[in-house]
């Protein structure tokens, strides 16, 4: 399966979630449902939190199909937006009753959803990128080591390695204006 889904599916699946077909959801769900859970997960860090943003995520793209607007981007970058800003949501809410000061939850807030960012910038980027800063990062291999081991040159292995980390560090600069950019009608 590919990272995203095609923009001709996308504009598909949305004209059927309005038109209320459920197959159409369910579909939705098996595609980005796992997604949708560890984007949850990682800004919450709670598994049980993650389920109740998983289906409040669905149950938003239920009921509000026409807020994704296809010209804005793919629909599993929407459904990525949505899923952060419902997590950033329930983190504050669940914060703001516990004992830290608004400061320390929008500290926390803007932590979890660099991480957030990073692990989705990392499952949406192309495999060859990925494979490069996978064998990096958790093998510590160079970027000599990496080209012999994906069977490239050293030039394309420095290529990937800069190309994806440039990509990864977009996670720290987004995360700074929270909510991230409106995309679509407002949740």
């Amino acid at each position: 399966m590919t990272n995203d889904a095609p923009p001709r599916w996308d504009r598909m699946m949305q004209q059927r979630l309005a038109r209320g077909e459920a197959a159409a959801l369910g579909e939705l769900y098996d595609r980005f449902a796992s997604l949708v859970h560890s984007l949850a997960h990682r800004v919450l860090d709670d598994d049980g939190a993650a389920d109740r943003v998983t289906r409040d995520v669905f149950g938003y793209v239920w009921e509000n199909p026409d807020a994704y607007d296809p010209k804005q981007g793919s629909l599993r970058s929407w459904i990525a937006k949505v899923t952060h800003r419902h997590s950033v949501q329930r983190l504050r809410q669940d914060e703001t009753r516990g004992e830290g000061t608004p400061e320390e939850v929008e500290a926390k807030v803007r932590e979890a959803s660099a991480a957030a960012r990073a692990d989705y910038i990392v499952t949406s980027m192309p495999a060859p990128l990925r494979a490069a800063l996978e064998l990096a990062y958790f093998r510590r291999l160079d970027y000599r080591q990496a080209a012999a081991d994906l069977g490239v040159t050293e030039d394309e292995a420095r290529r990937r390695l800069r190309l994806g980390l440039q990509l990864l560090s977009t996670a720290h600069h987004s995360s700074r204006s929270i909510p991230p950019p409106g995309y679509g009608r407002a949740l």
